[in-house]
């Protein structure tokens, strides 16, 4: 059985095998709650949304959040120190310059110097900013709700299922999963890129979303330390067991390739990479 739904930016597609028809449609169903709940907590766009009350909220108050987008948040800055910050996700505010997200509403201008070590996580939930800063977690929260459906499909006793929000797919089962990508030098074509088996892989792409100004190419993926637009040029897909560590993997691959190789092994990760100078290679880890 398989049913479709827009969350996540995307048109999400979950499918499972093995079940009676009720309970598959039940399993799918609370698999769909589920990335809903994380939708609505992290959401850039949504005012009630967890990160909007965080960007509200005055430097150096304490603001609970839900649990799914305090474990997120710590996911996210283990990544940028990991990184040594070429992951971060306090980039918002260049995305915002750029139009690549919407402007807040009524949340406090951001300090331009803010970083990843301005938050601050606290027992129980709870989070403080140590400056004004706004949080885009699209780097990773749909990786995570990935996982967590999936993770869903599996305790309700399904064989094999799948979980697809645009770039970044689970599956489990015995049969494998031809995975496709769009052609970076003719987006209009896609092309077969693996055989996925009981893992993940995120696709993370700079070419469909860039546009240029005066300054040169902008686009969706901003390096961390620099901030300035990576990837503009090139499309990355990691494989792993979770698709929460592929789906931030890939961001670190578009910044730095050899700060990533060095973590790869840590995540069991693969990677598979395309940029207009080299064509497709393999990135392998150190």
């Amino acid at each position: 059985m398989q049913r479709a739904r827009p969350w996540l930016g995307t048109l999400v597609e979950i499918r499972v095998d093995g079940l009676a028809e009720a309970d598959a449609v039940s399993a799918i169903d609370a698999a769909f709650a589920e990335i809903a709940a994380i939708h609505r907590c992290m959401s850039f766009h949504d005012s009630d949304s967890d990160l909007a009350r965080l960007h509200r909220a005055p430097v150096g108050r304490i603001v609970h959040v839900d649990p799914h987008t305090w474990h997120v948040l710590q996911a996210a800055l283990t990544f940028a120190q990991e990184s040594r910050g070429r992951f971060d996700p306090t980039i918002a505010a260049q995305l915002v310059a750029w139009n690549f997200l919407p402007r807040p509403q009524n949340s406090i201008e951001p300090d331009l110097a803010a970083r990843w070590s301005d938050i601050e996580l606290l027992s129980d939930s709870r989070v403080r900013l140590r400056r004004a800063l706004w949080i885009d977690l699209g780097g990773i929260a749909k990786g995570y709700a990935v996982d967590c459906a999936l993770r869903i499909l599996r305790a309700a006793g399904a064989t094999a299922g799948g979980v697809n929000a645009g770039g970044d797919l689970a599956v489990f089962g015995t049969a494998a999963q031809t995975v496709s990508v769009r052609d970076p030098r003719a987006p209009q074509n896609i092309l077969p890129l693996l055989e996925l088996r009981d893992a993940a892989v995120a696709t993370s792409a700079g070419y469909f979303e860039r546009r240029r100004d005066a300054s040169g190419w902008l686009g969706p993926h901003v390096h961390g330390n620099r901030r300035r637009a990576v990837g503009t040029h090139s499309s990355v897909s990691v494989i792993a067991p979770s698709c929460m560590h592929a789906d931030a993997l890939t961001k670190i691959v578009l910044a730095d390739a050899r700060i990533a190789a060095k973590l790869l092994p840590r995540y069991a990760a693969q990677v598979c990479r395309y940029d207009s100078r080299r064509g497709w290679r393999t990135l392998r880890g150190e």
